[in-house]
C-alpha cells in the first residue's frame, strides 16, 4: 500500500494537494474515535475505471453516520462525484477510495456535538494478501480476543473507533506468524476475521453468519451471497461454531480491501485439502469476471468513472 501517487484529496469541498490536506490536532474524532467511514474499490474495467457498488457503500456510510448523529453535510450525489473527479484528478485506472465522516474541531467535552468534517482520500492499494494468498489462501488463528457484542458497540455501524479490536486481534496474530486473525464472539461462536467476514462451505453448501454474530454486514459478503446464488449454490445464514470453521470442506474471508481470499489453514490445522478449494475458485473468479466488467447481468454493480465526469476540473 502506497500514497506516492496519490496528488489530491477532497476535503469539505475542497481539492487539496496531498501535503496541504490537514485535520486539526483539536478535532473531536481524532480524541474519541468519533467517525465513519467506508472502503470501496474502484477497478480497470472493460469501459474504464469503474467503482464497485458505490451506491450501497455510500448508503452504508449515510447509516453509521446516522447511529453516531453525524450529520453529514453533503448529499450522496455530491460526494458520489466528489469521488469520482478526485479518482480522476489522480489518474487512477484502480484504486481503493475511503471516505470519512468525522466530528471535527469544536470542543473535546464528551457530550460536545462538533462539525462534521468530511474527507476523500484515494490510492492505489492492490489486494491486501497478493496473489499467491489468493491462489493458495492463507495461515489464520483464533485470536485470544473476541468480538465486541452490538449491546456494547453497534458492530453494523463502520465506525473509526470500532477498529481498535481488529488492530488488537491482528497484530497478536502477526507476532504468531499467521496471516489473519479469526475473532469469536462473545457466545463463542465464529464472527469474522479482524477486517472480514467469513464463509464456509460444507458438501456443497455456503454458510455464513448474519449480525447477530456481531458482524459487519459487509457489502463483498452480501455479493458473495448473490453470486453464489445465482451460480446454483445453496446459502445457508445461521450463527456458526468454530468446530464448524475446522471440519469445513473449503473456508475464505471476504472484504473490500482483501476481496474473496482462501483460508487454507487454522492454527495449523489444515482446511479441506489446504489449498484454495473448487467452489471458492468458481465463486472467486466469477467476481473478478464482474468487476472487470465482463458479466453484463451484473453491470449494474459499477458506477463508471468517466460517465458523469462532464467538464473537467483544472488541476
Amino acid at each position: 500500500m502506497s500514497f506516492e501517487k496519490t496528488r489530491w484529496v477532497w476535503q469539505d469541498g475542497e481539492f487539496l494537494r496531498w501535503d496541504e490536506a490537514k485535520i486539526h490536532s483539536s478535532a473531536f474524532g481524532l480524541h474519541y474515535g468519533a467517525g465513519v467511514f467506508e472502503g470501496i474499490r474502484c477497478y480497470e474495467a472493460a469501459d474504464g475505471p469503474a467503482i464497485f457498488r458505490l451506491k450501497e457503500h455510500m448508503d452504508r456510510l449515510y447509516a453509521s453516520a446516522a447511529v453516531y448523529q453525524l450529520n453529514i453535510p453533503f448529499t450522496p450525489e455530491e460526494l458520489n462525484e466528489a469521488i469520482c473527479e478526485t479518482i480522476r484528478r489522480n489518474d487512477f485506472k484502480s484504486c481503493y477510495i475511503r471516505p470519512t465522516a468525522y466530528f471535527d474541531s469544536g470542543s473535546l467535552g464528551i457530550r460536545s456535538v462538533c462539525p462534521v468534517g468530511i474527507n476523500i482520500l484515494t490510492w492505489e492499494w492492490p489486494n491486501d494478501f497478493g496473489a499467491e494468498k489468493l491462489a493458495k489462501g492463507m495461515r489464520v488463528t483464533v485470536s485470544p480476543y473476541k468480538k465486541f457484542h452490538s449491546s456494547m458497540i453497534p458492530t453494523t455501524a463502520k465506525a473509526t473507533g470500532n477498529y481498535l479490536n481488529s488492530i488488537l486481534a491482528v497484530r497478536e496474530a502477526a507476532s504468531r506468524g499467521y496471516d489473519e486473525a479469526i475473532l469469536l464472539d462473545v457466545n463463542g461462536n465464529l464472527a469474522e476475521g479482524a477486517v472480514e467476514n467469513i464463509f464456509l462451505i460444507k458438501d456443497g453448501r455456503l454458510l455464513t453468519n448474519d449480525q447477530n454474530s456481531s458482524i459487519l454486514l459487509g457489502i463483498t459478503r452480501a455479493s458473495v451471497i448473490q453470486i453464489a446464488r445465482d451460480l446454483g449454490y445453496e446459502v445457508e445464514i445461521r450463527s456458526l461454531k468454530l468446530d464448524e470453521l475446522l471440519n469445513a470442506d473449503e473456508a475464505f474471508l471476504t472484504g473490500t480491501a482483501i476481496e474473496i481470499t482462501p483460508i487454507r489453514e487454522v492454527d495449523g490445522r489444515a482446511i479441506g485439502n489446504g489449498a484454495r478449494g473448487p467452489i471458492t475458485e468458481t465463486i472467486q473468479k466469477t467476481f473478478f469476471d464482474i468487476v472487470a466488467g465482463r458479466k453484463e447481468e451484473y453491470r449494474h454493480w459499477l458506477h463508471p468513472v468517466w460517465k458523469q465526469a462532464g467538464a473537467r476540473k483544472a488541476a
